[in-house]
């Protein structure tokens, strides 16, 4: 496996990790629907956090949140609407990131809640 694809694997449980100790239930996991894979669908009381995960060993070409495009956030909301429905939810849905980045032998998670899109 290409060292991305590990650091973003490694990124992703960090994350979920993150989310348990801080009183998220985790929902999905890599969900897919058409061009989209939402990395987790979490839930905290009453809210429906769809969380994007983005990891990187360096932040020398930019934060990892910097690295969520228009595209891929109009893919995950339609991802999501078709989640909630396919699940005949009643929830507030929230969109976040979890931007995680290498530093030596530690990683540095930042969650940023209601990042790009809240409805």
């Amino acid at each position: 496996m290409a060292q991305h694809n590990e650091l973003g694997k490694k990124g992703e449980q960090l994350a979920v990790d993150f989310l348990l100790k801080n009183g998220y239930e985790i929902i999905e996991r890599n969900y897919r629907f058409d061009k989209a894979e939402v990395d987790i669908i979490a839930k905290k009381q009453d809210i429906l956090a769809i969380i994007e995960v983005k990891t990187r060993s360096t932040i020398d070409f930019g934060d990892p949140q910097d690295f969520v495009k228009p595209k891929q956030i109009q893919r995950l909301v339609k991802a999501v609407d078709e989640y909630i429905t396919a699940n005949d939810l009643d929830v507030e849905a929230r969109f976040d990131i979890i931007a995680i980045v290498k530093e030596n032998d530690n990683f540095i998670i930042e969650h940023l809640e209601n990042a790009f899109y809240h409805f």
